[in-house]
């Protein structure tokens, strides 16, 4: 299939992140992490709000009550559908300082997975957290540098989930309570063969698409053995999530960064930073919510 990629929304966002479509709503949720901010877009009428948010917001899942659950920089939190914080649930586990929280999603049965990236980069300090019903937010996996890539096969047997700048995928088995078994290896690359595993999604067939940081494109992966099938070309170098939206689900948008980059780069790359949107012939699945009965009053 010819891919067109089509630039919906000029954002320049310093690191846009976690696409997130509203089924309910047919608009684009994302993050520009370092702004840091809440984006809400309508890609039938092209509407663009901004909603300020207090901290970095690594990661985001919408809520059953219209608001969200976020992994902030300080913890997870719950926020009003203006991006206001409403609940600290809990402090993030790892050295905020050091590590702020990065990717995450819900998974189908309701939990909020979010995982922390370790700036200093000079050992593998990330953490890998699941929230559940109780608000218990517990760690599940360390040995991390950058969380990514978080995504669930269609049947919910199986997590997977990247760390970008080691330049590995795994896969794990996971059980209806939200135990992970242990991870295995399910690709490796290496940068300069085309960019490293940063956020991603699984369609309904179960194949999983990986934003390749560094590598101007998103790669479709097969599930069972990591095998590459189909890549989109992009014009930004830094893609950094895809999310699968429209009406069908059939339009993949893709956020990107342009952090940390010389005028010469962006010069090179001034797209960087935007939304694109590219029709694709596989459907995604639905993104599912976060259950936010806890905050209801008796």
């Amino acid at each position: 299939m010819r891919y067109q990629v089509k630039n919906v929304l000029a954002a320049q966002a310093e690191l846009g992140e976690c696409p997130v479509w509203s089924v309910s709503e047919q608009v684009l949720w994302f993050v520009d992490i370092l702004a840091p901010a809440l984006h809400r877009f309508d890609p039938n009428t092209g509407e663009h709000r901004v909603l300020p948010v207090a901290e970095h917001i690594g990661c985001f899942g919408l809520t059953d009550e219209g608001g969200f659950v976020a992994a902030l920089r300080s913890g997870v939190c719950m926020l009003d559908a203006e991006g206001k914080i409403t609940q600290r649930i809990a402090p993030n586990p790892g050295d905020a300082p050091r590590s702020r929280f990065n990717d995450g999603r819900v998974d189908r049965r309701g939990r909020f997975w979010c995982g922390s990236l370790w700036e200093p980069q000079d050992r593998n300090g990330a953490l890998l957290c699941r929230l559940d019903a109780a608000l218990n937010l517990t760690v599940q996996q360390r040995d991390i540098m950058i969380s990514n890539g978080l995504a669930f096969s269609p049947d919910d047997r199986w997590m997977y989930h990247s760390d970008t700048p080691n330049g590995v995928l795994y896969r794990y088995p996971i059980d209806d309570n939200g135990e992970i078994g242990e991870r295995e290896v399910l690709q490796r690359f290496v940068q300069a063969e085309g960019g490293l595993p940063d956020g991603a999604a699984v369609d309904s067939e179960g194949f999983y698409w990986s934003a390749m940081f560094d590598g101007s494109r998103v790669i479709r992966l097969n599930p069972a053995n990591g095998e590459i099938v189909d890549e989109i070309p992009l014009p930004v170098r830094w893609p950094t999530m895809v999310a699968f939206g429209g009406e069908d689900l059939k339009t993949l948008y893709i956020t990107s960064s342009r952090e940390d980059r010389t005028p010469e780069e962006l010069a090179a790359w001034p797209q960087s930073g935007d939304v694109f949107a590219v029709r694709v012939e596989v459907a995604g699945l639905p993104e599912p919510v976060f259950s936010a009965k806890h905050q209801r009053q008796p």
